[in-house]
């Protein structure tokens, strides 16, 4: 039997570039290796989009088309929506005994995204507690891996301690997953900041066009330090260099290296080495565009993978749950 995967995305909208160094590239590539599960958590969705659920219904058909046109095969995956798994809330409440308010409040992906939104001590308890969540997504399928990007290891590291006190109170049946981090582990913001944010408006979307994209690499920072243009820059950390290491291909790769190499010495202006990541960019997300436009005409497409998919998933849930039960000996008759 193949070892299974579980991921997923909340649909806020059109994925990004973010989205796939993070967790997107891993998920085609193993597609073949794993059984693999992807879930677009609209459940999740809710604890910072409970007073517009009506958008909710939008932004999964856009993140499934997202999802098709990088490459993710629905004859290979399976999608599946997650409030259509009811056994999936069941069992957020079983573990919600397991974990307590302090390690909650400790998470460090939790505390980012309160500080980030401002909640302060207003915050949601829906929000605060979708790790718990997050621990029965996982688990109802019994996943041993999570591709995730690098901010959601923290999550991952909670549904395993989740599943070690639910193991040693009723026996093992529950499996603790691994998290599987993306080449590149975090990719920053179009404006400098650490990380790329559909709220922030700092993001390139794999949906993009040529102008957007264009737009968003012209107005991107690079070295503070640079105010001429030809001074020695520092490329490491610098956001235009980390999408080309990201985003540049095999053939573009000495380019790269030269280019870096010039910036450094103060040989080359910074427009120019945005020129280059532009040209980079739209290699790259040009076919991705024109699979989504082929997806796009197929109108019932999106609905078909998802009634599928989660009818699958579902079924996987209810075993899941029917174990829980036992082990926890609550399955009264």
């Amino acid at each position: 039997m193949k070892k299974r995967i579980l991921t997923g995305d909340r649909p806020t909208g059109r994925l990004h570039l973010g989205h796939y160094v993070g967790s997107l590239r891993n998920r085609v590539k193993l597609q073949d290796e794993y059984e693999t599960f992807i879930m677009v958590a609209d459940v999740q969705a809710l604890t910072d989009n409970f007073e517009h659920p009506e958008k909710l219904k939008e932004n999964i058909r856009e993140v499934v088309l997202d999802y098709l046109s990088v490459g993710i095969d629905p004859a290979k995956a399976t999608i599946f929506v997650q409030s259509k798994v009811p056994e999936i809330a069941e069992l957020t409440v079983f573990y919600m005994n397991l974990v307590t308010l302090a390690r909650l409040e400790r998470n460090p992906t939790v505390k980012d995204e309160m500080k980030q939104k401002g909640y302060g001590s207003n915050v949601p308890l829906g929000f605060l507690a979708y790790p718990v969540s997050q621990a029965a997504d996982i688990t109802f399928l019994k996943a041993d891996l999570v591709p995730v990007g690098v901010d959601q290891v923290p999550m991952i590291e909670q549904t395993r301690e989740i599943v070690r006190k639910f193991n040693e109170l009723y026996g093992k049946v529950l499996v603790e997953p691994e998290a599987l981090v993306g080449e590149v582990e975090r990719l920053p913001g179009t404006d400098g900041k650490a990380k790329m944010s559909k709220s922030l408006g700092n993001v390139i979307n794999l949906a993009d066009d040529s102008e957007t994209i264009r737009k968003q690499v012209m107005g991107m920072f690079t070295d503070p330090n640079r105010v001429h243009g030809d001074e020695p820059g520092e490329t490491e950390k610098n956001p235009v260099f980390v999408y080309l290491r990201a985003f540049a291909d095999r053939g573009q790769s000495e380019k790269v290296a030269e280019i870096e190499s010039k910036y450094k010495k103060g040989d080359i202006k910074d427009v120019e080495v945005k020129e280059f990541l532009v040209e980079v960019l739209e290699e790259f997300l040009e076919p991705i565009r024109k699979k989504r436009e082929e997806f796009e005409r197929q109108k019932d497409l999106v609905d078909r993978i998802l009634e599928e998919g989660t009818r699958k998933a579902r079924e996987e849930a209810k075993k899941t749950l029917a174990e829980v039960k036992q082990a926890m000996k609550i399955d009264y008759f």
